[in-house]
């Protein structure tokens, strides 16, 4: 785990500065409803500090938050979605696994095989090594660029197939329409970044689960968070 965070010269206790933004990247909230819901507990914070706390704090919890440890056996299921800042189209690559973990996301302005290649060389990279298999719809450049990047790895391309990464799509698009779109790429990239680090952690694994476990499962996710977070009792 990465070095403590550090709280110093911030007159709200760290306890609230975390509340707030776990309650912004795990709910799709805007910054004013998390204003709103601070002042409901007696918090007197503006929609500006949630802001600012919110891109000082949200990418160094998401950098202490476990990885889900890689394994040969995973299935990449790889997907694009459109994006528009300012007016110009931009593409929301992401990649997840048999368990709909989200395993990275990039954001390009193309949507073609080199920006195929980006993608699969960051997977690459951080997961150690090529998957079982690779699932995608029938973009043409995801399979040129399997040939160029990982040749060995079996790829089956048909938009049936393909629905967990399309699935994967719909909170990020619920969480875009509660901030009103985004400014710049940078932004975007800065945002999911720590958007799919909060729910990966938070979001049971898709398989059949008691409603114990699930339980279970949430209470060690916000303890894990608190851990993070430089909060943990």
């Amino acid at each position: 785990m990465s070095k403590p965070v550090s709280y110093k010269r911030h007159r709200f206790p760290p306890e609230i500065i975390a509340h707030a933004v776990w309650l912004y990247f795990r709910f799709p909230l805007s910054l004013r409803l998390v204003e709103e819901m601070l002042l409901e507990r007696g918090i007197l914070v503006s929609y500006e500090t949630v802001r600012r706390w919110a891109l000082k704090f949200g990418p160094a919890f998401a950098r202490r938050l476990r990885r889900k440890p890689p394994s040969p056996r995973d299935i990449w299921h790889l997907d694009e979605v459109v994006v528009t800042i300012s007016g110009q189209k931009h593409w929301l690559w992401r990649a997840v696994d048999q368990d709909g973990y989200v395993l990275d996301e990039i954001v390009q302005t193309r949507r073609d095989t080199k920006a195929a290649k980006r993608l699969l060389k960051r997977l690459l990279k951080k997961q150690g090594g090529p998957p079982r298999r690779m699932i995608t719809d029938k973009l043409g450049s995801y399979s040129a660029a399997r040939r160029q990047i990982m040749p060995e790895v079996e790829h089956r391309s048909h938009k049936g197939l393909n629905n967990r990464a399309e699935n994967s799509h719909l909170p990020f698009r619920r969480r875009e329409r509660a901030r009103q779109g985004f400014r710049s790429p940078r932004c975007l990239q800065r945002f999911v970044s720590v958007f799919s680090a909060v729910r990966n952690l938070f979001v049971p694994p898709r398989s059949r689960r008691s409603a114990r476990a699930t339980h279970l499962h949430r209470v060690n996710a916000m303890a894990e968070w608190k851990v993070a977070a430089g909060v943990a009792t």
